[in-house]
């Protein structure tokens, strides 16, 4: 089946009814905390969803907010709203009320699905939203808003898929990348399947006896993809913890429910790492990790590989394309390296002109494939710019070597020259975090007194290690002895943490602007 053979198609009967009708619905298909869902009981809850929200009049393609943490409910409520034929829009938990203000003006949500813990923040701008009708409120009860366990109760558990088509709109992601205002990238019924079958069967083998658990949230795209849409895709289970992403809690839950693939982010596997210093964990159970979001340093690799016997596979997506398109392989990694093109994509690296470049040779990355959301929701400008016919601008610069591996070189904007020549921050940062005191680097390029650029890294040290004027010279010689040396930082900032979207997408302009002493 491919989007244009699918007249017919929705995504929940796909992900969730199919497995029903095929036998499999007393398959556990959610664990979470104490709960444990079975496919047949979510489909039921799922149906008393979209029951629900057709009694409040909502009507194909009309937007509901989802502003829940990974939990059953917001499984029940993402696949109830694509059912009837209208737009789950997931949005981020730890955004402030005027973003909150935003995301519901920006969207026209008819519907708003809250967790209590979240109320606060959205209460003070709920009285002037024009297109909002309802709220809905998932744990303790808020005066003036339905309560979802009452209302859910109410429904009937019956439903069959509206008649939406593989084209059709399912689903808003919301992407700022590492910079401005959040943009929402527009989704169809079909683009899971595409990355399912292209990733997550292709290059993990997922199958039905996999269990997944995902640091990354899923708010966002990586985190839905991992605990979401691929075990659902075919037919396993998921772990979901509504928690915050700290080293030692997902430690602890990968530990006890030995979930067989798992998925994080670069700065997160530095942190467990550290912990794993501190208390021993068995991850025997996991078979493959997977890396996004970030460049993944080869350090981390391979200090990964000895600590736990595994290997991380690195890989780079999009919220555009919905998933990861390149991706290292099982036994075949080249740590440092982003890996091949997914199976279902094609790359390209152009110049300047767009034409393509020679092996070797930094450009920047294209990607075409059928995942690719179709344009931005009013922004017609930066689709024009983005959505180049079937190819799709990342943004990122990428080289790639003889045997076609491609190796990250930065984002297109993050780049800069020094002395004449271009410098990549990663390659300068990966250099330093190859050093025993470093937890994580980011660099940027300084302006000095001259109005000429320099590398400036801000560096996180390891518990325990003085951050001293004299490990900063000791950085300096480290990085100018493995890699050319006119990269090497000329200034070295100590900080606690470096700045970071909820994805883990370092967020390079606010250490720019505090390098220029810019308040942001």
């Amino acid at each position: 089946m491919s989007p244009g053979d699918a007249i017919s198609f929705n995504l929940t009967d796909w992900f969730v009814d199919r497995h029903i009708r095929e036998g499999h619905g007393q398959k556990v298909a959610i664990r979470c905390d104490e709960s444990v869902y079975t496919y047949d009981v979510l489909a039921a809850d799922v149906n008393r969803a979209g029951n629900g929200l057709l009694r409040l009049g909502l009507q194909d393609e009309q937007r509901v907010l989802l502003l829940l943490p990974d939990s059953p409910e917001f499984v029940i409520a993402y696949f109830g709203v694509i059912k009837i034929g209208a737009v789950a829009v997931p949005t981020g938990t730890a955004a402030r009320t005027a973003d909150y203000d935003y995301f519901l003006r920006e969207s026209k949500a008819r519907i708003l699905i809250v967790h209590s813990t979240l109320f606060a923040e959205v209460a003070p701008i709920l009285g002037s939203q024009h297109s909002l009708r309802h709220v809905i409120v998932v744990g303790e009860r808020r005066p003036g808003c339905m309560h979802w366990n009452e209302w859910l109760a109410q429904n009937s558990p019956e439903l069959d898929a509206a008649t939406t088509s593989a084209e059709d709109v399912a689903f808003w992601l919301w992407t700022s990348g590492s910079t401005g205002l959040a943009k929402a990238a527009v989704h169809l019924h079909y683009d899971w399947v595409c990355c399912c079958r292209n990733y997550s069967v292709e290059v993990l083998g997922i199958g039905p006896d996999d269990t997944t658990f995902s640091s990354s949230k899923l708010f966002h795209a990586y985190g839905l993809g991992n605990g979401l849409m691929f075990p659902f895709y075919a037919g396993a289970s998921t772990v979901l913890f509504s928690g915050k992403a700290q080293a030692k809690a997902v430690l602890g839950i990968a530990q006890t429910a030995r979930p067989t693939l798992f998925f994080s982010v670069p700065t997160l596997y530095a942190q467990m790492l550290q912990e794993a210093e501190r208390e021993s964990y068995c991850l025997d159970s996991i078979r493959v990790a997977v890396s996004a979001a970030e460049p993944l340093p080869a350090e981390i690799f391979r200090r990964w590989q000895r600590k736990f016997g595994v290997e991380i596979l690195d890989g780079i997506g999009s919220t555009e394309a919905l998933h990861i398109y390149l991706s290292a392989r099982p036994g075949d990694v080249k740590p440092g390296s982003t890996g091949k093109v997914v199976p279902g994509y094609k790359l390209r690296i152009v110049d300047s002109d767009s034409r393509e470049v020679s092996p070797g040779t930094i450009g920047d990355l294209h990607v075409s494939g059928d995942s690719i959301a179709p344009y931005y929701w009013n922004r017609r400008q930066l689709t024009a710019e983005r959505m180049l016919g079937h190819w799709f601008s990342t943004g990122d610069k990428y080289w790639m070597d003889e045997d076609g591996y491609y190796w990250y070189a930065g984002r297109s904007d993050d780049m800069f020259r020094v002395s004449g020549q271009w410098v990549s921050p990663f390659e300068v940062e990966s250099a330093l975090i190859e050093h025993e005191c470093v937890l994580e680097a980011a660099v940027i390029a300084y302006r000095e007194n001259t109005e000429l650029y320099t590398p400036k890294a801000f560096v996180v040290v390891r518990e325990g290690i003085a951050a001293t004027p004299d490990l900063a010279r000791e950085l300096q010689e480290f990085v100018k002895h493995r890699i050319t040396p006119y990269k090497y930082p000329r200034h070295i900032e100590f900080t606690d943490k470096l700045p970071k979207t909820a994805a883990g997408k370092l967020l390079r302009y606010k250490l720019r602007g505090l390098a220029s002493g810019t308040f942001i």
